[in-house]
Formats: structure tokens, sequence, C-alpha cells
């Protein structure tokens, strides 16, 4: 019989193996720079000198490969346990595994993965699954000899014949399109660079139209259209955005009937469409108006449009085929102060509603005409049929999952928690029958073993903060233990309860792994995240801590014994609480951080700037400037103890530009005065979301959490067999 896994009764603490008597850190040379704002206020920078946009100045990158050498000196006497983290996450994983089928246009498409490779299979069958395969991308075949290789999106033509796929082999996010025959396999010689990925195929499945990045910025400009055997250098211009504070889309409506484009930023949005059997003129569904956002599908004849119009938690409107105004928008399904209305799904017999409620997701089934009468959130039309599709433990992430064709009573949705693996559902909205199509294969994983529960903390102003956390089962919480608390807080991205493969190494050590759900998510709705940007952004970095604080109070975690963990975004996170608080944290974990958040505002040449001053503010401005420099963490940065920190980057990040971390690390080291070790990490040969390759990119994460359980004094806590 297969032994049991169950903690000691008494957890040995091991001292860090890289505490004191390291070798000394990369010294960088200081250069003056003044960053001038246009209302004349000045910074000194002494490291901007290491930006280079080119990725080609040779000091620069010998200070990268420096720093890297550091880490490897550094982190040499954990290498067994980096080795034994990645195995164990490695052989959780079913290497010989695949995706749900879904069914489009007669055929049954799905991804795989064969044993030992790193990419997946594309793949189809026409008819049912018993049907031969046909492979459309093998990404292991197209990716060897390469360090870097991603398929951003691929699309089908619509008489089945044709493929367009996006490919990057550098990890900046500028895409190649390519086109192949389906039914020879020829490669045709058209080739789109400088695209997005995000391909759509016109009716007459020889026109594609993609979007077009600007080269230096990275921003989504102009939308092309390209006509199979002519010069992409020839494509014609179908729409350009000149709001550089805009990002842009374009796709198919449910019913297939129209190709649209979006364009959408912090606070607007805009929607022109085109009949996708004649998409030469595109018109605006209703104009852009500052403060109001919308997304729209059509299905049955009609618009169904998600808005915040009035509605700061959104609403459902419904407009005839020609509206171009929202005059003639009629509300469906109201707006709730409680209810926050996040996507929706329209089928031939009901409708399928992404909503969050007291902090979690819920899917809401609406048998219920278009045409029928005005319905409140409640669902309380007069000939309304209104459910919610059941969620089973307190913690939990449910959404929707690939509904490919309308007319069907069934619906596909996902669901997980941080004890239970990715699972894909459907249920049959007119019976009720529940079938479970898929869980995530998760070899040696014994879910009983695991508890989860959803706290809820105090912020300093009162505030309740939703908590969800993860341990293994024989936890004493008595204040005890090590704890790694994640947390995004921006963008009112939303980081639901959800399993964590990797995590599971962590919780066997006896460490209690939680998510805050800080403000700037949007969670708790619309308030939660305008709670947490622009001149509120403190709040997503002092909920943070204090989240640490009550779960330290609680006996979740001893006081010495706390790590913080975040990336991109939730670098800045990071870079705040560790000068607003270092002495909270014994380790930092910070993945590509947007940490220099005052310079890089100030240069809209810098991808993703100009798109997000409704997020940070824009520090042209006196107010904003003051106010993110009073947080920003590279400006913040004073002499003081810091915790153990890694941080890690990619020298071809779009997002978050590598220099702003080696900027961080640089001052940091200037400044810190304790002896916890700062490790500075850079991917050669990647982007913002490191290496490519299922299995390649858990080794960085190995590399980080040996790093902060030997930090924690968990490197030696592992669970016994008995």
């Amino acid at each position: 019989m297969k032994p049991t896994f169950l903690f000691a009764a008494v957890m040995t603490l091991s001292s860090p193996s890289i505490a004191h008597n390291l070798p000394e850190p990369p010294d960088v040379e200081k250069r003056p720079h003044v960053v001038t704002a246009p209302h004349g206020a000045e910074r000194q920078d002494e490291y901007y000198w290491l930006r280079d946009d080119s990725r080609k100045n040779p000091e620069m990158l010998a200070y990268l490969d420096a720093e890297n050498a550091y880490v490897d000196t550094v982190m040499a006497p954990l290498k067994p346990l980096e080795d034994k983290l990645f195995d164990e996450i490695v052989g959780r994983i079913k290497q010989d595994d695949s995706s749900v089928p879904y069914r489009e246009r007669g055929w049954w498409y799905y991804s795989r993965f064969e044993t030992g490779q790193d990419y997946p299979i594309y793949a189809r069958r026409q008819g049912d699954m018993e049907a031969p395969e046909q492979v459309l991308l093998d990404v292991n075949q197209m990716a060897e000899g390469r360090d870097y290789f991603n398929v951003g999106d691929w699309e089908v033509s619509q008489d089945n014949t044709l493929l367009a796929w996006a490919e990057d082999d550098i990890g900046r996010r500028q895409y190649v399109i390519r086109v192949k025959n389906l039914e020879t396999g020829e490669i045709h010689p058209d080739e789109i660079r400088g695209a997005a990925a995000n391909i759509v195929w016109a009716d007459d499945n020889r026109t594609i139209f993609y979007v077009e990045n600007d080269p230096d910025t990275l921003l989504t400009v102009r939308v092309r259209k390209h006509v199979l055997g002519t010069p992409a250098s020839e494509d014609e211009l179908v729409y350009e955005e000149h709001d550089d504070s805009f990002y842009m889309g374009v796709g198919r409506t449910r019913d297939d009937a129209y190709i649209c484009i979006g364009v959408e930023s912090t606070v607007s949005s805009e929607t022109r469409c085109a009949p996708a059997s004649d998409p030469r003129e595109f018109a605006v569904l209703a104009p852009r108006q500052r403060d109001v956002e919308y997304s729209a599908d059509h299905h049955g004849g009609r618009w169904v449009i998600l808005t915040n119009d009035g509605a700061p938690n959104f609403k459902l409107m419904t407009a005839p085929s020609d509206s171009t105004s929202r005059a003639q928008w009629q509300e469906w399904i109201g707006h709730s102060d409680e209810v926050f209305i996040d996507s929706f799904e329209l089928f031939d017999g009901f409708t399928a509603i992404g909503e969050r409620s007291g902090g979690l997701e819920r899917i809401r089934l609406v048998r219920q005409a278009l045409e029928s009468p005005h319905m409140d959130v409640r669902g309380v039309a007069q000939d309304a049929q209104s459910e919610y599709v059941q969620a089973d433990e307190p913690a939990y992430s449910m959404g929707l999952s690939v509904n490919s064709e309308p007319d069907t009573d069934w619906l596909r949705y996902s669901y997980t928690s941080m004890t239970t693996p990715a699972t894909t559902f459907e249920v049959n909205v007119r019976t009720g029958e529940r079938r479970q199509l898929k869980q995530q294969p998760v070899i040696g994983y014994d879910p009983a073993q695991y508890v989860t529960e959803r706290l809820w903390a105090s912020a300093r102003d009162g505030t309740r903060i939703p908590v969800s956390l993860v341990y293994r089962k024989g936890f004493q919480k008595d204040g005890s233990a090590a704890l790694l608390q994640y947390a995004y807080g921006s963008y009112g991205n939303s980081i639901d309860p959800s399993f964590n493969l990797p995590a599971v190494s962590l919780l066997d050590r006896g460490v209690v792994y939680a998510i805050a759900h800080i403000r700037g998510g949007q969670e708790m709705g619309r308030k939660w995240y305008d709670d947490g940007k622009l001149f509120s952004k403190k709040n997503t970095f002092t909920d943070f801590i204090d989240v640490t604080d009550f779960l330290v109070a609680e006996g979740y975690a001893a006081k010495d014994r706390t790590a913080a963990y975040g990336g991109s975004a939730g670098g800045l996170l990071m870079g705040a609480i560790a000068n607003m608080s270092p002495d909270t944290y014994r380790v930092i974990l910070s993945q590509v951080p947007f940490v220099d958040v005052v310079t890089t505002m100030l240069d809209p040449s810098i991808p993703l700037t100009t798109n997000e001053y409704d997020e940070w503010g824009n520090p042209e401005q006196k107010a904003y400037y003051d106010y993110m420099l009073s947080y920003s963490p590279y400006d913040n940065l004073e002499a003081q103890a810091y915790p153990a920190t890694f941080v890690g980057t990619g020298l071809w990040d779009s997002q978050v530009q590598y220099f702003e971390p080696a900027k961080y690390v640089a001052r940091l080291r200037d400044l810190n005065t304790g002896d916890a070790p700062v490790l500075f990490r850079t991917n050669m040969d990647a982007g913002h979301g490191g290496k490519s390759g299922r299995f390649r990119r858990y080794r960085e994460l190995a590399e980080m959490y040996a790093f902060a359980l030997d930090q924690l004094g968990a490197n030696a806590g592992e669970p016994e067999e008995r």
C-alpha cells in the first residue's frame, strides 16, 4: 500500500544556507542623469544608463551577466533543493495529457502534449473523436532550436481549409502571422510581421483581419486586412486609432454575422462592426464616451451589450442589429450594488452570465428570450427563469469555459479551488444534469490532505479584505508556521482562489499559502477597483500589509516567517511594501516588477505608458506626479534593513522593461543596511512571461521557491512517511 505523507509531530526548522558571509555582489557604475518632468520637477537617476532599447549595450549586458553569475554562486548550496522542487513540480504533471475537445463547424478541436515534450500539438478530428487526427500545428517542431517560442493565436477559415497563426520567437509579443493549407499541408508564402496575436478570417476564406503594432511602443494602432497571395506591404488599412490611451482588438460575433473592431482604454470603449460576408464598411455601435465602457455580442437578430453606463457594477442591454447609438439600447438585466456582472455567453435558449458576489465568482443561467420584459438583477421578470451553478467549497473559482456553438442545452464551465485541480464540467440547463468532462491530473496529489479557508481581514480604514488560504492537513494554528502571501491588486484583475500545482511543494513543507484579495482588483465589484487606483493606489499596499498582520495575529504564521510574492504590477506591490513595512516580511519575491513608476509613466515611448494614465495617473500633471512619487518603489528606497529579496526579469520584456528591476536592485544594494541577500536573475532569452514551454518555466520558479524556503527556515521541513 502506498504510504500516506503526514507531518511529523514537530517540524525541524533549518537555518538559512545563504545568510552570512555572502560574496560581494556586482557593483555597477553610477552615472549622473536628471529626469525632468514637464512641470519642472527634477529627480536624479544614477542608473538610468542601464536602459538600452536595442538590448546590445555591452556594459549593460555584462552587468546582467554578472548578476546572473552572482545568483549562481549564492544559490549553489541550494541547488539540490532547487532540483528537488523542480522534480516534484514536474513530477505532478501528466506528460501525455490533452484538453477537452470542443466542436466547431463539424470538427472537434483539442490540444495535446506528448511525454517529454515542452509544447502542445494542436489537432482536430472531423465528425467525432474516433475519426483520424489531423495535426494543425506541432509547436515542438516549430520551436526546435529556439530558446523561446510561442503561438499566440490561431484561427481556421470558415470553410475549414486554411489555418492562420501568430508566432513569437523572442518574447516581445511582436508576432509574425503565417498561413497553412490544411488540405495539402502547404505553408503559404504570406508573412505578416509586427502584428498582435489576434486574427480573424472573413467569410470569403481569403481575407485576414489583423491588428498591427507600433514598432516602438508596441501599441495596437491599426487594423489591416490581408488578402492571401498579395504582399503584406500592400495590406489595406481598415481602421487606425489615434488616441494612444486605447488598446485594440478584432473578433467575430457569437452568430458569426459580424466582424468587430473593439477599442478600449481604462475608462471607455467603442465597437465598430461590419458584416462578415462583406466587411467593407465598419459602423460604430455607439460612439465612445469618457467613463462609459461597453462590450457587445450579436445573436438571435439582436445586440446584447454589457455596460457600466449609469451602472458601476455593469448591466446588460439589448439593441437592434442596426443600432448606432446608446439611445437605441434597452435595459435587459439591471444594475445591482451587490452583484458585479463580469461576462456573458449567448445561446439559442438561454444566456449564461458570469457574476461576482461577496468576493466570489458565480454563473447565473437565464432561460429567457431577449425580447422578454426588463428583468432586474434578481431575475424576477414574470416569464424569466434564473438559477445559479452550484459550488461545493467556501473558496473557489468558477467561470465560463469554451462554448463554441450556441445551439445546445449544455453549458461548459470551469471550476477550481485551492485544493481542487482545474475541472471542466458541463451542465444541462433544462434537466440540471451535470457531467465532469475533465479534471487536471495531478500525479501523487490527494486533495483530502489539504484544507482551504476563506477569511476576512480588517484593513486599517475598517474595510474587510477577503483572504483565501490553503495548508496541509495537520497544520496547527499556533503562530509557528511559515507563510507565503500572494496578491496582484491592479487593473481590476481579480485573483481568484484556484489550484496552484507548484505550491503543493510549499504546503508539504509546512508553508501556509494565502491570496490577499486586495483593493485594485475587482473581486468585490467595481468600487473595489476604483478604491485601489489613481489617488487611492496606496490602499493596495496597506491592504496587503494588513492582511499579513491579520494572519500572524490569528496564528496562521510566525511573525518572522512571512514571505510576500507578486509579479508585474504585483511587483510594484512588492517594492512598495518592502519600503513601507520591511520588518513585516522575511522574504520578498518579485517577478518582472514595475518599480520605477514615475520615470516610466513620464515616457510615452515605453510600451503601455499612454494606455495607463487612467490607472496610475499622468505624472505630467503635478498632483499625479507627487502622489506617484510618494509610493514609487525605486524613488522611495532608503537607508534601512530590507528583507531577503529575489527579483526576476526578462531581457526582452515588453511590458515591464528589464531596466526597471535592474536599476531597482542596484539602488537597493546601495541603501540596504541589512545583511539579507538580494538576488537579481535575468532571463536573457525571454520576455514578460518568462521561459516558454510547460516544463522550463518551472525551473525559474523552483529557484525562487528554494530561496524562499531557505530564508523561511523550511528547507528541511519536508513531510515524513508513515
